[in-house]
């Protein structure tokens, strides 16, 4: 029984390894804010529309003191607006340098689209900043046949909803013939809520956090490690990878369970 569609993630699974755009932007704000957050504070909420993300950075209880330290009150929903409006240049002038896709994308796509596989792809990005990342990304030869990002539905991840238009501009049914691909835990659930097969993305995503130049100076054993650190925050997904590379043999597993009467 084949497989319908793939739906990826952008930063971390298609481009920018280690996912360290949003991250650069998100310490960029808390930092012009005065109250600076750490990257394992910025990484926690990952996968979330970003709005979302620095409402849940705010809600993080040493943030949350810190910034009534600094400013005496609760941060309040209007905290949370004005970060998010310096948030959106921030994150635009920083994508540039992180629009690269990671190595083996393009190939294992057109791997999954020569076996009938149709393309989506989702993000916490605003549809700007997914616009400017297309434009590079088919420089790169990374066209998908949809592109979802959450001001096209009525709230983003873990909710499903980007995963149902995805499936109904594919035209792919039923969703247990859908696989979602992508590095953090929301893309898991995401996937999950959705009813498709997961696979949660390690080596060059958000729960490494690793660029590649900083991965291939790591020891074996540090490799290790941080691979096993990343399985165990993505172990609700149905399978891991350390690359959409790598992905081909889990596809495989995953038609022959559909063949034995398996649902995600």
């Amino acid at each position: 029984m084949k497989l319908r569609a793939a739906i990826f993630d952008w930063a971390g699974t298609i481009v920018d390894y280690g996912s360290r755009a949003p991250i650069s932007a998100l310490e960029c704000i808390f930092a012009a804010a005065r109250v600076p957050i750490s990257t394992e504070e910025a990484r926690a909420s990952m996968g979330l529309a970003k709005k979302d993300h620095i409402r849940a950075i705010l809600g993080i209880p040493r943030v949350r003191q810190a910034w009534i330290s600094k400013y005496a009150a609760e941060p309040a929903e209007t905290a949370v607006d004005q970060l998010y409006a310096e948030f959106i240049p921030s994150q635009t002038r920083i994508l540039n340098d992180h629009s690269q896709l990671i190595p083996g994308v393009a190939e294992a796509v057109a791997r999954m689209q020569s076996r009938g596989l149709k393309i989506g792809t989702t993000t916490g990005y605003t549809r700007p900043m997914l616009d400017y990342l297309l434009e590079r990304a088919a420089e790169q030869n990374f066209i998908p046949d949809s592109a979802l990002c959450p001001d096209d539905v009525p709230a983003g991840r873990p909710f499903p909803w980007m995963c149902y238009l995805t499936a109904i501009r594919l035209q792919a049914y039923p969703l247990w013939k859908i696989v979602k691909i992508g590095d953090t835990p929301a893309d898991v659930e995401e996937g999950r809520n959705a009813g498709m097969w997961t696979i949660g993305i390690t080596q060059t995503g958000n729960e490494t956090g690793c660029t590649q130049e900083e991965w291939e100076r790591c020891s074996d054993s540090d490799r290790a490690h941080l691979l096993r650190s990343a399985e165990e925050r993505l172990k609700y997904a149905h399978f891991t990878a350390p690359s959409v590379a790598d992905c081909d043999p889990i596809l495989d597993q995953i038609e022959a369970r559909l063949d034995c009467g398996e649902r995600p």
